[in-house]
């Protein structure tokens, strides 16, 4: 479906068209980045073939309309008039033919997603006119048979495997290995055989009008908006689709009339690496798809200043020029032709990630721009790279399928299917594949333990998607084309059977699942990063925080710079082989007496977690929320076991001592099944059920912090009430923290403070948040089950069934578990901070969903006065950079606001 796009075409003196010489680089949004530039190296000299951008305002009206806007053609034919008096040649005239160059232009960067038509005007006339003009026959047919491929690609759809099929089997014929070795007559026989390929795939002659030519391209160009890679790119990098493209018409140069010509792409500095030295390619007697099309080997560009040291000169002094121009490193194409160097565009250069830090930082010390210019021009989720180990580009991969991106970074691994066989196998220091069609709370363990996460199964933020990204764990999930047999033990990836112990190797940042080992780079936060990261720390308001379950994930997070635990989830802490069993002895009593016997054996090992958070965390705040889930998470699959009973009895053992207990379990587990348990009985509901399970936390916590402070460890310990709906069940547990603490801190002798918080995932907790102050010393903002609850989605259904199709049809901006909805869940979160800081001002108030990594999401936490943002600890870092560039529009906006 095509998405809508509006215009607004009342404007006094509205013209569709612009000359270069009128543009310049601050009408972006009208003329598109392609169109901008170049009329902005016109206006400084620069010897740029002239021409005019059709402004993306046309484009919408196009979609608007479904054709092309009233009086276009009219202002083209206009303009057409106008190039031929700059050039002194017409177009379609068969004596000086006027060529001309038609591209896209959108108004950010998307390299290669929609359509260019190069030699246009060239027909069996205005060819012979070419060729007596350049004094090359051969040279006008070769352009001729170029503009027959790219124009019948481009406006009819014939794929250029035909055209290319009959090129080969040319060569193959004359026995030769380049389209340079050629003849005339060959390429004219060539030109015949690809008219008679347009007309026989596409039904047409191909057009000898050139005004129709004109036409046809101009809306091709519009039409390549919305084709199916400018779509998927416009996505993955969130580009509005209202943007439109512009269309740039410019008069052709050619670099393919001899040795003295030549086409290339430069970067004024290095893309990968960032280093300050000219980088780039080019060709001798080509046109510029010849560079990057592969058929001939490019030159580097240190070449060119032995072969034509002059061009290389003034190229070298234009590129100097332009990046001081636009104080940013440059993508630059250029044309020489006939021994004359012409600009055909430049753009803020693509590059890595490394070479984005090291040339912002550069940037810096050369004092071309400001550290808060260095920090707002980073591409957050581009820093995502540098965070976990990666695959090598060079290295060539056997990709067996591709699912989502969930978790960023790349492992390789011996598959298993069983959290267990993760565990014993990585023991034995193994490295290990995760591989299931979906994974529980229950295969903690076996995440922990292994290298990385596939699943056939759920979305980006789908339990294996969240916990990975909390581990820093590379994730794929969701990927439809691989088949999980759990009873088999195997893989079965396109018509290709995997055994359990077999190698694999996934990305998480691509989602491509590869066969076989590969090798990996190792995570390195260099020189550069450091120092930016800290002058974003001192840039921003917002502290970071970040989402850590265990010691290793403390200190993890301490690494890259978290001031605090803003979450962590005591349930996590529960899944492992030693303690499982005791929690389901907990679960399973059938009396106090029993509970307690089993909580008193998990005491000390609660204990001993939060010994090392603190140690971890000396100094600073470490905030436990107290157990969350539904019991029935802990429990056997109610499936499973009727599955054993099935089999007991199908071996004459029904009245077997075994069964019995299989019974009693069975029926203890059909007791705790909830309809809807994430609406259950989890929570400080549970708490308020067993207050027994909260009490043995919370003296866990505080001994544990008395323990610490024995040993000279600085402990902050912050206390969360998790799903508290009416105040009084936080006034409940207030009642009773406050007391446990008094006792164990005057029995040890010590003195702590602590606070008590509650997490606010309940909409009528946000509403009703003044009655929660005084029993509140901060709301930490659950904003996965906080979205849940206020739209109603059940996260992992949505993202399976119909949450992709709602953003891609444009019924929600965003997938709302990834970047926070302002509207509503924004509007809580809010409303409850006001109402919570206008009765206590001392109130803390923070984010610790998944969106606390999420730049977008982090703007807002600026905007609305939230104190800080707890994320992942491998997001932390690019938290500390949004953080900062979240300071900085909040800067900008204050100083527009005082202005006006």
């Amino acid at each position: 479906m095509r998405p809508m796009i509006q215009t607004e075409t009342s404007r006094v003196n509205f013209r569709w068209i612009m000359p270069f010489e009128e543009g310049n680089r601050d009408l972006k949004q009208l003329l598109g980045g392609k169109g901008a530039n170049l009329a902005e190296m016109t206006r400084a000299g620069l010897a740029v073939p002239p021409g005019f951008t059709i402004t993306t305002e046309a484009c919408r009206a196009y979609y608007q309309g479904s054709n092309l806007p009233e009086g276009l053609l009219e202002e083209l034919q206009q303009s057409m008039t106008a190039l031929e008096q700059k050039k002194g040649q017409r177009f379609g005239d068969p004596t000086a033919p006027l060529l001309i160059s038609v591209r896209s232009g959108s108004v950010n960067s998307m390299p290669g997603m929609m359509d260019t038509i190069l030699n246009l005007g060239l027909n069996d006339e205005t060819v012979k006119g070419l060729a007596r003009l350049s004094g090359n026959e051969r040279f006008a047919l070769d352009c001729y048979r170029r503009f027959i491929q790219m124009f019948s690609n481009v406006v009819f759809g014939v794929e250029s495997v035909y055209f290319e099929k009959i090129l080969r089997t040319l060569k193959q014929e004359r026995k030769v290995d380049t389209d340079q070795e050629l003849t005339a007559e060959d390429l004219s026989g060539l030109i015949d055989a690809y008219k008679n390929t347009v007309k026989s795939i596409a039904g047409k002659v191909f057009p000898q009008d050139v005004q129709e030519q004109l036409e046809l391209a101009v809306e091709s160009v519009f039409r390549s908006w919305n084709n199916n890679r400018a779509v998927i790119y416009r996505r993955l990098h969130a580009i509005p689709d209202e943007q439109g493209t512009a269309v740039n018409i410019q008069s052709m140069v050619f670099g393919n009339l001899g040795d003295d010509c030549g086409t290339g792409v430069l970067f004024t500095r290095n893309p990968s690496t960032g280093e300050r030295k000219l980088f780039g390619e080019y060709l001798t007697n080509a046109q510029g798809e010849d560079v990057v099309a592969g058929v001939r080997t490019p030159k580097a560009i240190a070449e060119m200043e032995q072969e034509m040291p002059e061009i290389y000169q003034l190229l070298s002094d234009t590129a100097a020029q332009l990046e001081a121009h636009y104080r940013d490193v440059q993508d630059i194409e250029f044309t020489i032709e006939k021994n004359r160097l012409y600009m055909l565009q430049t753009r803020n250069a693509k590059r890595t990630a490394q070479a984005a830090i090291k040339t912002a930082v550069d940037f810096v010390h050369e004092q071309i721009i400001t550290k808060e210019e260095a920090i707002e021009r980073l591409d957050t989720a581009h820093l995502n790279q540098l965070l976990h180990p990666s695959i090598d580009p060079s290295i060539a991969l056997d990709v067996l399928a591709v699912g989502l991106p969930a978790s960023p970074g790349a492992a390789s691994g011996q598959i298993v299917f069983d959290a267990d066989v993760a565990e014993q196998w990585s023991k034995k220091q193994m490295k290990v594949l995760l591989v299931r069609n979906e994974t529980t709370p229950e295969d903690i363990h076996g995440v922990i333990a292994a290298q990385g996460i596939l699943t056939s199964h759920g979305g980006m933020t789908s339990h294996a998607a969240v916990v990975a990204r909390g581990m820093g764990k590379p994730c794929v999930c969701g990927c439809e084309a691989i088949e999980v047999d759990d009873e088999q033990k195997q893989l079965m990836i396109g018509g290709r059977t995997y055994q359990e112990g077999d190698w694999i190797s996934i990305d998480g940042s691509t989602g491509r699942v590869i066969e076989g080992k590969v090798e990996l780079t190792d995570v390195n936060l260099s020189d550069e990063l450091l120092l930016l990261l800290t002058w974003a720390d001192e840039i921003r308001h917002l502290k970071i925080y970040a989402n850590a379950d265990h010691p290793e994930d403390a200190r993890k997070a301490r690494e890259f710079g978290a001031e605090g635990i803003g979450l962590c989830r005591t349930e996590h802490m529960f899944f492992g082989n030693d303690r499982l069993p005791v929690v389901q002895a907990m679960i399973l009593a059938e009396n106090l007496k029993d509970r307690k016997e089993a909580l008193d054996r998990l005491l000390p090992m609660q204990q001993g977690d939060f010994e090392g958070l603190f140690k971890a965390m000396d100094g600073y705040p470490v905030t436990v929320r107290l157990l969350d889930p539904p019991l029935h998470e802990f429990l056997p699959n109610l499936e499973e076991l009727n599955e054993q009973m099935a089999h007991l009895i199908q071996n004459g053992r029904e009245q077997s001592s075994d069964a019995h207990k299989l019974r009693q379990l069975i029926k203890k587990v059909r007791s705790l099944h909830e309809v809807n348990p994430m609406l259950g009985q989890r929570g400080c509901r549970l708490g308020i059920l067993y207050p027994e399970i909260y009490d043995m936390q919370i003296q866990a916590l505080f001994q544990a912090a008395v323990i610490c402070i024995h040993k000279g460890i600085e402990v902050i310990p912050h206390l969360m009430i998790p799903l508290v709906g009416h105040y009084t069940e936080l006034k409940y547990f207030h009642g009773r923290i406050t007391r446990m603490a008094q006792e164990i801190f005057d029995a040890a002798g010590v003195k702590c403070e602590y606070e008590i918080g509650t997490m606010i995932e309940v909409p009528r907790a946000a509403l009703t948040a003044e009655k929660l102050v005084p029993y509140a010393d901060f709301f930490s903002y659950g904003t996965n089950d906080l979205t849940q609850m206020t739209f109603g989605y059940s996260r992992d259904d949505a993202e399976g069934k119909f949450l992709t199709y709602y953003v891609d049809q444009k019924i929600l901006p965003n997938n709302p578990f990834q970047v926070l909805d302002r509207d509503g869940v924004g509007q809580l979160v809010e409303l409850a901070t006001t109402k919570g800081k206008n009765l206590k001002p001392s109130l803390q108030a923070g984010i610790c969903g998944e969106h606390g990594g999420d730049p977008e999401s982090i703007m807002y936490c600026q905007e609305i006065g939230l104190d800080y943002v707890s994320c992942s600890p491998y997001r932390v870092p690019l938290a500390r950079i949004a953080a900062a560039q979240a300071k900085l529009a909040a800067d900008r906006r204050d100083s527009n606001c005082n202005l006006a």
